[in-house]
């Protein structure tokens, strides 16, 4: 099983009173890590895979401990740990080779904007989703 890897900057707007990544900013991390994940390594050059759409329908995140501002990117690590025929939830680590800061995961569902309404995963998003799909969840 693969996992996604993403440098995600922090930006000194990120930080609030108290100094370290408001809680908020972390679904922005989480957006930046999932789409580079499943749009920039969708299958196939002029793939139609992904781009019609997709909302997400749920995050669930633990704050682990707080991440302050410097200049070196914090990694995104991102996997499938769910996959049905109209959904999957994208599990997430964000951290540094020794600390672990949140961990989450969202809930995916793949839209038709031309339809407005969802759609099922094809078999093309299903093939690459796969090599991403980890059933066990991250050890706490």
């Amino acid at each position: 099983m693969a996992r996604h890897i993403y440098s995600c900057p922090l930006r000194w707007s990120d930080m609030d009173a108290f100094g370290h990544v408001n809680n908020v900013v972390f679904l922005r991390y989480l957006e930046e890590a999932r789409i580079d994940f499943m749009f920039r390594l969708a299958p196939g050059d002029g793939s139609p895979s992904f781009s019609g759409g997709s909302v997400v329908a749920r995050h669930e995140i633990d704050y682990v401990r707080p991440l302050v501002h410097r200049h070196a990117p914090v990694t995104i690590e991102s996997w499938v740990t769910k996959m049905t025929a109209a959904s999957l939830t994208i599990a997430y680590e964000v951290k540094d080779p020794e600390q672990v800061y949140v961990r989450a995961s969202t809930v995916v569902v793949p839209y038709d904007l031309a339809a407005g309404r969802p759609r099922r995963i094809t078999a093309e998003e299903k093939l690459f989703l796969q090599e991403y799909l980890d059933h066990e969840p991250a050890v706490a």
